[in-house]
């Protein structure tokens, strides 16, 4: 984990520590109940140690980080709550989206769905293959949707959801079993959105987020049996 290069170089320091940890959390670099050591992400950051102090105050502020009695802070672990009170939002808004999108999507977006559901199937029967850029190909694959509703707003929305969105994705596609599921889920609906058909893209893409939903649910409950 270094400094993120897309990070605009012009932000005040802790600034650029908080994105950086953020995405690392977000993206599951730093797990959930990690202890954030002060010097050792400063040495790893090449930063002193104030700006991690003070970035690691705003992701408490946040809820990713927990300040734990004689522990200091830990990455927050992923409840059910947050898993439901994400995924109740996302689900609303893309089924929204399948609506707008089967109206409006042009060609050329109905061919940048198909080449990123191609990335991800290629991706997804890999087995050996990088879960970040699986995790990125299926970001990648709803947002050709999110794009064809030709709504900025909603895009905004959707695209500030999907930071959310990182650790669930992440610990969806950890389950190597239910990947073929996965590539057969979105295949359905690419080929709902091609006939534009709204209300089939809709159903199927609120089982896609249930489906989702379960999965990560017994991931949580087999992580809490752990402990």
């Amino acid at each position: 984990m270094g400094p993120d290069n897309e990070i605009n170089e012009f932000l005040p320091l802790r600034e650029v520590v908080f994105l950086t940890l953020r995405k690392a959390i977000l993206k599951g670099e730093l797990q959930p109940g990690e202890r954030l050591m002060e010097i050792a992400l400063a040495g790893r950051l090449g930063v002193s140690r104030t700006p991690v102090r003070e970035a690691i105050r705003m992701l408490e502020h946040e809820g990713l980080v927990v300040m734990k009695p004689r522990r200091g802070a830990q990455v927050a672990k992923i409840t059910e709550q947050e898993l439901n009170d994400v995924l109740e939002v996302r689900k609303s808004l893309e089924i929204l989206a399948a609506y707008k999108a089967c109206e409006r999507m042009t060609e050329e977006d109905m061919k940048a769905m198909r080449e990123a559901g191609a990335e991800f199937r290629k991706l997804a029967v890999n087995p050996r293959c990088d879960l970040t850029a699986l995790t990125e190909a299926d970001v990648a694959f709803h947002d050709t949707i999110y794009r064809g509703t030709q709504n900025r707003r909603l895009n905004q929305i959707l695209a500030n959801l999907r930071e959310q969105m990182y650790r669930f994705r992440f610990e969806y596609l950890k389950d190597a079993s239910i990947r073929e599921s996965l590539v057969s889920e979105h295949e359905e609906i690419m080929r709902a959105v091609a006939a534009r058909d709204g209300e089939l893209a809709a159903g199927l893409i609120g089982e896609h987020i249930d489906n989702q939903q379960k999965v990560i649910h017994a991931s949580i409950a087999s992580m809490e049996g752990e402990n």
